[in-house]
C-alpha cells in the first residue's frame, strides 16, 4: 500500500454542491469490512448541485462507488487539496489480495514448497504469504455443479429449471458461495453430446 501526505481541508455539503465531476476530492479509502485510516482520490459522479439531502455519490480512482454525508462528524468526510489545510494520508496505489486454491499433482510437501518459493521469487518475499494452508484430496471424478433458484419446483423437469453451470470439479463448491436467492446443485457429470445431424 503506497500513501503520500497531502495538505487538504474538509468540505461542507454546501461547498461540495458547488463542485463538478471534474473536481478532484479525497474520501475515505476504507471499504466494507476493511477499514483504512487514510483517504483515496475521488470524483463526484455528477455535479454536486444535482444531489439532494446532503448525500453525495462519489467514485474513487480504485472504482469504489458509495454515498458520503460530509456534514456527518462520524464519517471521514470529503476533502479537497488546500495549502492552508491540514495534512492527511492519501492512498495512491494498493495491491490485490488473492485467495487461491491450488491443485498440486501428487500433493507432496515438496511441490507446495516449490510453488511458494517460485511465487515469492516472482513477486517478492514480503508480498507472498501463506495465511491459511489446508491440504485437501481432490477425487479423480467430475460432477456438474449448478446454481439454481432456492425455491425451484421439486420434481420438475430439470431441463426447464432456471439454472446456470458453474464447474465440474467437486472441491470447487468449498470455495464458493451461492448468489443471493440461489442454491448449489451437484449432480453426476454428464458429457454433453451434440447429436445435431451434420451434412
Amino acid at each position: 500500500m503506497n500513501t503520500e501526505k497531502v495538505t487538504a481541508r474538509r468540505l461542507t455539503a454546501e461547498e461540495i454542491s458547488e463542485l463538478g465531476p471534474q473536481d478532484g476530492i479525497f474520501v475515505s479509502a476504507g471499504t466494507d469490512g476493511f477499514p483504512l485510516d487514510c483517504y483515496a482520490p475521488a470524483l463526484l459522479t455528477k455535479p454536486g448541485k444535482n444531489f439532494e439531502g446532503g448525500s453525495f455519490e462519489v467514485k474513487t480512482v480504485f472504482g469504489e462507488e458509495f454515498h458520503v454525508l460530509p456534514d456527518n462528524t462520524e464519517e471521514a468526510g470529503v476533502w479537497i487539496a488546500d495549502k492552508a489545510g491540514e495534512e492527511i494520508e492519501v492512498l495512491r496505489s494498493a495491491g490485490v489480495l488473492l485467495n487461491l486454491a491450488l491443485f498440486v499433482p501428487g500433493g507432496s510437501k515438496e511441490s507446495l514448497d516449490s510453488l511458494y518459493s517460485a511465487a515469492r521469487d516472482a513477486f517478492g518475499a514480503g508480498i507472498v504469504q501463506r495465511w491459511d494452508e489446508e491440504v485437501v484430496e481432490v477425487p479423480d471424478v467430475k460432477v456438474d455443479l449448478y446454481e439454481e433458484p432456492a425455491r425451484a419446483r421439486k420434481g420438475g423437469n430439470s431441463q426447464n429449471r432456471d439454472r446456470r453451470a458453474l464447474d465440474i470439479y467437486p472441491t470447487r463448491v468449498r470455495f464458493l458461495e451461492p448468489s443471493e436467492g440461489w442454491k448449489f446443485v451437484v449432480e453426476p457429470h454428464k458429457e454433453i453430446v451434440d447429436d445435431t445431424p451434420t451434412i
